[in-house]
């Protein structure tokens, strides 16, 4: 009996690795994303994921998109689409200025 608990561990220690070091720290930055994300209001200068910056233009609940006004125009895009860290190094930098 023993012996099969024994055959286990090394499976149930890479389960724990592999918890502690891949899935948690992904569960953590998806939190710290939606929360980035909420807490977006009009005005606030972003990078999109594809490189794009921007202004917020317009904020809608609703399917959970903005409006981001460029030099070329307004553009709608889910708010997903928006780089967290790019977004908070553009706004540090531009406040100490």
């Amino acid at each position: 009996m023993g012996e099969g608990i024994s055959s286990f561990l090394p499976f149930i220690a890479m389960l724990a690795v592999l918890y502690f070091f891949m899935i948690a720290p992904q569960m953590k930055r998806a939190k710290k994303e939606k929360a980035f994300a909420k807490a977006l209001k009009r005005g606030d200068r972003v990078i999109m994921k594809s490189g794009m910056h921007g202004k917020v233009a317009e904020l809608n609940d609703k399917d959970n998109s903005c409006i981001i006004e460029t030099q070329a125009g307004k553009i709608k895009f889910d708010r997903s689409a928006i780089s967290m860290e790019m977004s908070s190094k553009l706004n540090t930098a531009s406040t100490k200025k």
